[in-house]
């Protein structure tokens, strides 16, 4: 399994190794050891699964307020998406930037999305299954968002559609300058 910090180096791209023949492949898709042994020493509390039928569905960018944060495994198991992860720590020196990985399930790839992180993605094909493990449960009350689109984030979206696919609570969701502060300093 091949572990590699992005340019947000708490943001982490797994590569889990395949054995494949004519039936076709084994992986080991998630290791204790293996990650443990990488740094990322986690517990996962629940599995998350999404399915988008169509290409240019937007959901994010998402986060669990303290003390309900969830860190987050990201991986596709059919279909592909561009993946998008905005620091949004207080005090952090990557405050407000981002960083992206295509994930598909043809390159294996996960993200890991650490607490303190908003979380969000674009289908690039249709039919796209995402599975998600969480360190922590979901709590309706800490659920939040910040804006696809905020132009200080400069998130460069590869839109195959005309205007992406949003939920009501996506679509209406406030610019980061106007969320307040959401990872205070000692919550990360």
């Amino acid at each position: 399994m091949k572990v590699t910090p992005l340019a947000i180096p708490e943001v982490l791209l797994i590569e889990p190794s395949r054995f494949g023949d004519a039936r076709g492949f084994f992986s080991e898709v998630w290791k204790k050891s293996a990650l443990s042994a990488a740094g990322l020493a986690v517990e996962f509390v629940q599995d998350n699964h999404s399915f988008s039928r169509d290409v240019g569905v937007l959901r994010g960018l998402h986060f669990q307020r303290p003390p309900h944060a969830q860190g987050k495994l990201v991986r596709v198991v059919r279909g592909r998406i561009l993946d998008v992860v905005v620091d949004i720590r207080e005090g952090s020196p990557t405050y407000g930037q981002h960083v992206t990985a295509e994930i598909s399930a043809a390159n294996w790839r996960q993200i890991w999305v650490p607490r303190g992180f908003a979380h969000g993605l674009i289908t690039l094909e249709p039919d796209t299954e995402v599975l998600y493990k969480v360190d922590g449960e979901y709590n309706a009350e800490a659920d939040g968002g910040i804006a696809w689109n905020d132009p200080a984030l400069g998130i460069e979206w590869p839109l195959p559609v005309e205007s992406p696919t949003l939920s009501a609570k996506d679509a209406n969701a406030p610019r980061l300058a106007e969320a307040g502060v959401i990872f205070p300093r000692g919550s990360w």
